[in-house]
């Protein structure tokens, strides 16, 4: 047992070498290239939140200091006079209404598809299951301008043309191609011996679905969650040509309403895309870490 044991100056020796290795490698998470990627997370982060910043400073400005040169940086004279004209004295809180009821029916339709198609795609094996994939794939690399006339005239046969289920049918076509994609690969990553054993025990396939694959797949059914909705809240070319009345205008139409032909109310503009851009920001701050798990986990696994 004292066989192992070292001298009292070679473990004083060991225990020097091995504090000199440890202030070495801080050393070198603290050297110029530690410093480097610090400071370029910081610029990162700077530019991306500028626009944010500029868009909140520029609606609480007047309209002398939204067309000051140079522009004012802070304004002078804060107020509130945009947001109210936005809350008050425009159809945007009727649009908003209509963003949430149509992004959030579009996304709960897109999950439950996508969540049946993927774990098919995941767990069984069929004739022409890859060419069936690559069909899911293809729906997503159509263009804009290729799909609207078909959908248009699909629209006003079944009579959906300026109502909520027609963008609800629409915005769900297009985000469920990515939908399956990313769930199916993050199906494919959970053990399959776990829905045998479900099944040895007398669950259904239903059962293991959603005992156990949905449990397990909270990561990536937020990354959906979020793509879907951030997707159809932005939306803007297919709700300006599949809805033009006001009760079921969204959000983008509603911004796009302040310019007209001869003038734009910037100041309307920055205050209404400030209450748009909120509940998205709110949507990815409390989502934020199950958000980035599904996405790389729905990249990297499969």
């Amino acid at each position: 047992m004292n066989a192992h044991v070292l001298p009292p100056k070679q473990a004083a020796a060991a225990e020097n070498t091995s504090s000199s290795r440890k202030k070495s490698a801080k050393l070198e998470r603290t050297g110029p290239g530690a410093l480097f990627i610090v400071v370029g997370c910081i610029l990162l982060v700077v530019i991306c939140l500028f626009p944010f910043w500029w868009m909140s400073l520029s609606s609480i400005k007047t309209l002398r200091e939204l067309y000051t040169i140079p522009p004012i940086w802070w304004p002078t004279a804060p107020t509130l006079d945009n947001y109210y004209k936005v809350l008050f004295e425009s159809n945007i809180p009727r649009y908003f209404l209509n963003s949430v009821i149509i992004s959030v029916g579009s996304t709960v339709l897109a999950l439950c598809l996508a969540v049946f198609a993927s774990y098919g795609f995941a767990r069984f094996d069929f004739k022409g299951k890859s060419l069936f994939q690559a069909f899911v794939l293809v729906g997503q690399l159509l263009p804009t301008a290729a799909i609207i006339v078909p959908l248009f005239v699909t629209l006003r046969v079944l009579g959906l043309v300026n109502t909520y289920w027609g963008l609800i049918l629409v915005y769900m076509i297009i985000t469920l191609p990515l939908s399956v994609w990313m769930l199916t690969s993050y199906f494919k990553a959970l053990p399959v011996e776990l829905d045998e054993a479900a099944i040895i025990d007398g669950a259904s396939r239903v059962g293991v679905l959603f005992r156990i694959t949905i449990p397990l797949s909270t990561p990536g059914i937020v990354a959906v969650v979020v793509y879907s909705f951030v997707t159809t809240w932005n939306e803007f070319i297919f709700a300006l040509c599949f809805a033009s009345d006001s009760s079921v205008k969204t959000l983008p139409i509603g911004l796009a309403e302040f310019s007209t032909e001869f003038n734009t109310d910037w100041g309307a503009v920055m205050a209404a895309s400030v209450v748009m851009t909120l509940p998205i920001a709110l949507l990815f701050m409390s989502m934020q870490r199950l958000f980035v798990g599904g996405l790389t986990a729905g990249a990297t696994k499969g």
